[in-house]
This record gives C-alpha cells, structure tokens and sequence, in this order.
C-alpha cells in the first residue's frame, strides 16, 4: 500500500519505499511505504512493540549496530538510497541525527558536549568557530541564557529537561537536515515536556523532524503528519488534524479512540 503525506506540492525530503525489515529471522516491520516532508514535523504513533522505534532507527541506520539485522526496499534521502551498499555512515549520521528517550549527555562540560561533533567532523576551523557554534546551537535549544554561565560546569547537573535541550543542542550542532526524536520528552515533567513541545515548533522551521510518541495528545499538538504502526505494518498516514478528526480506517479510529491498543 503506497501512502504518502498526500498530494503536498512539497518534494519529500525522505521517501521509504517497500521497506522490510528483520531482527534475525522475526520481521518487526512490513512493506513501510512513506513520504516525510521537509521542515514539517512527522509523529510515529502505535502500541508497544509495534515497529515505530525501529522504523525511526532505519531512517539513519541505527539499527546496524545490531547483530542479525536486516532491511529490504529503500529509504532515499533527497533521492539517494541510504541502504545502498557503500553508504557513509558517519555523513548519514551527520545529516540525520537522533535525540533518545532519555536524555544521555557524556559526562563532560556543557561546553564540550556541544563541541564533540564538530571537533570530529572538522566543522570550526577556529576556536572563535567553535565558540560560536556552541552558543548559537544552545540559542537554538532555548537553553544558552540558562547556562551561558556556566558552559564549563557538568552537564550531568543539569535538571533532566535542560539535559534533554542539551542532547538536541548536540545534536543540532553537526549541523542536520532531519533530527528524529524517540519518545524524547517521556521521562520527563509536564513543564519540561511543554519545553520540548515547544521547542519543536521552532526546530521545524530550519529541520524535518520525526517523533515517535505515545502521547497522541503530543502527536496532535505537535505534528503536522501522523503515522499509525500496528504489528509492524503502517495503517495510516495522514495529516495529523485528518487522522484525528476523520481517520480513513477502522483500526485507527478504535486505537486513537481507545478502543485498541
């Protein structure tokens, strides 16, 4: 079944196209055909254990990193295949990062978990650089005025809302097209989360971003699509307002109406 963010006059920034994929000989997700556009943000909605997370983590092959793996079809970044053989990971990683459930800063300075990236990549040719870099990816993450006095202090001390801020300051700094976010705001406050909220709104207007939650009350505040995983198949893909409001199937009208799920 071939589903895509409707007739958008916007070119896809990635297109999956029949994607099969195995953890060993059990298949975790089914013939996953979608279109994610650019600068908008994508929600993975669907019970536990239903593919939303290793969808995401297919999208910059995170998945490799385990043994036994496997994925058919293709995912095409701006139309290039990412599971083609001789893809440069760490360029892929680069282009397309990830932000973790739980916040996972390296227990170094605040400074320095925002350098690490462009250290290794080479992206500031200057101290002046980096600094800037720094401060402009915190400016990004709304967190720079809360700890513009403290950049050499540990980021392990950091409330675990401000640790999460400074996971997507980390990873906004290697400079991206797409950031995905695993359930990134769940172990965190209702205040914290209205933060990560928030800061989406502002994100998308420089990245693509997708999430997988399983708040539907935050896919529906926060995306402008929303995708229904059901035991690794993709039911519906739509217009997050559409799905919730006039859902197309039947199954995606009992999960978000609880009736499933």
């Amino acid at each position: 079944m071939e589903i895509s963010a409707n007739d958008h006059a916007d070119h896809p920034k990635i297109s999956v196209r029949h994607l099969n994929f195995y953890y060993g000989a059990k298949q975790a997700l089914i013939d996953i055909n979608m279109d994610i556009l650019p600068q908008r943000v994508t929600a993975l909605i669907g019970p536990s254990g239903c593919g939303k997370s290793t969808f995401l983590r297919c999208l910059n092959r995170m998945n490799d990193a385990i043994p036994g793996t496997m994925a058919e079809g293709q995912i095409l970044l701006d139309e290039e295949d990412i599971l083609a053989q001789g893809t440069d990971l760490t360029l892929l990683r680069q282009r397309v990062g990830m932000v973790f459930q739980k916040p996972n800063p390296f227990p170094q300075s605040i400074f320095n978990n925002v350098a690490f990236g462009p250290r290794v990549l080479g992206l500031a040719q200057s101290k002046y650089q980096l600094n800037e870099i720094v401060k402009s990816s915190l400016e990004r993450v709304a967190l720079y005025a809360e700890v513009k006095d403290n950049l050499d202090g540990d980021a392990l001390s950091l409330s675990l809302g401000q640790q999460q801020r400074l996971c997507i300051a980390r990873a906004v700094a290697v400079q991206p097209e797409v950031i995905l976010m695993d359930e990134p705001a769940s172990a965190l406050d209702p205040i914290a989360t209205l933060h990560i909220e928030e800061l989406m709104e502002q994100l998308e207007k420089e990245y693509t971003i997708v999430i997988v939650t399983h708040n539907m009350q935050q896919a529906a505040r926060v995306s402008d699509f929303t995708g229904l995983f059901w035991l690794g198949k993709l039911i519906e893909f739509s217009p997050t307002q559409e799905m919730f409001t006039r859902p197309k199937e039947e199954l995606t009208e009992n999960y978000i109406t609880g009736r499933m799920g």
